[in-house]
């Protein structure tokens, strides 16, 4: 006879808004302890912690190969308090698939007491978004009950900083540099791998997220491992070697781009197969995002009306009016006081 899976219930936190200073009492449990090399800054860093502090301890990680394996996995030593499984770049979704399967298996067969582990694979945009799209998509479709979180850090990087499908229109890397014949660094618009999943997935909680609202990220990972079945996040996770920006702005500008309509955040319900959208406290345009990182310090006045429109664009989606100044800033001659380089700024510069 087979024994039923019984499956762990996570309450949210509570949160009166989403304000940048409020602060819920959270766990003490931390999965994720010191001892890792990350970059000083490190987006990805700050969201496999409170990732992992939202899932608690009766929790199994999986980390294909990206800058979060590299910098986890120095000298056969790790800093996760719960198991931990590395896998090649493109088979983490199809190792966490099989990790939720034998576990189900286990336990119906009498094998494994207990309840049912939350089970998280963390994998960056490369891996999710590129080279392991496919698993994702399958580890989705066939509704495994498991947490794929995509950590955005809109590059490859842990080779050098490539070109990714997530890297933003305009972006600098060391495959798309600026030059007289590209001005612009790169010309391909992002990836929008969250409605992808969405759309493609029905059946999937699906969300978006930033570590510049940390409550909320916590909070969309605990609806993800409450929800029975696939869950998927996208993260937007700064990476200070690759955006080239100040070190202490990394809270900041997980702010500032849900503010300028770059990355917005929201949920997709399964059983009702509608979103939410989050309209933030205030809006900002795009060229106050884009002028705090150096990767963006080439950018001329045609190139950040782009980005503009594309905001613009955004916030039309998610149902909210467009000030009539960003609708202006659609236009090259907004930014002609600004001359060439319009927004090379000191960080950028040192760089």
């Amino acid at each position: 006879m087979a024994i039923e899976v019984e499956r762990q219930e996570l309450p949210l936190f509570e949160i009166e808004n989403r304000s940048r200073w409020y602060n819920p009492d959270l766990p003490e449990t931390d999965p994720l302890v010191a001892g890792h090399r990350t970059c000083a800054g490190c987006g990805p860093a700050i969201e496999y912690r409170l990732v992992l502090k939202a899932s608690q301890d009766n929790s199994i990680a999986v980390g294909p190969t990206g800058c979060m394996y590299v910098a986890n996995s120095s000298y056969l030593n790790t800093p996760y308090a719960i198991p931990w499984a590395h896998t090649p770049i493109a088979s983490g979704a199809s190792f966490t698939s099989g990790v939720a399967a034998g576990y189900e298996a286990m336990i119906r067969k009498g094998k494994y007491k207990g309840q049912y582990p939350n089970i998280i694979c963390m994998a960056g945009d490369g891996s999710a978004a590129d080279i392991g799209l496919g698993p994702v998509s399958g580890m989705l479709y066939r509704n495994h009950d498991a947490l794929l979180v995509l950590y955005d850090n809109e590059q490859y990087a842990n080779t050098g900083i490539q070109t990714s499908p997530t890297t933003p229109y305009g972006g600098m890397t060391t495959f798309t540099p600026p030059g007289p014949k590209i001005p612009e660094g790169k010309t391909l618009w992002p990836k929008e791998v969250a409605h992808m999943m969405a759309a493609g997935h029905p059946q999937a909680y699906v969300a978006t997220a930033s570590v510049g609202y940390p409550i909320d990220m916590m909070n969309k990972t605990r609806r993800g491992l409450n929800h029975r079945g696939a869950a998927f996040i996208q993260v937007y996770t700064p990476c200070q070697k690759g955006f080239v920006y100040q070190t202490p702005l990394t809270i900041e500008l997980g702010r500032m781009v849900v503010e300028c309509g770059m990355f917005p955040l929201w949920e997709y319900d399964p059983e009702t197969r509608t979103y939410e959208y989050w309209k933030p406290d205030q809006m900002r345009p795009v060229v106050e995002y884009l002028k705090l990182q150096g990767r963006f310090g080439h950018l001329k006045p045609e190139h950040i009306a782009k980005l503009q429109a594309s905001c613009n664009r955004k916030w039309e989606m998610i149902g909210v009016e467009v000030p009539g100044e960003f609708r202006e800033a659609e236009h090259a001659e907004y930014y002609a006081g600004l001359g060439e380089g319009a927004i090379a700024t000191d960080t950028a510069k040192e760089w």
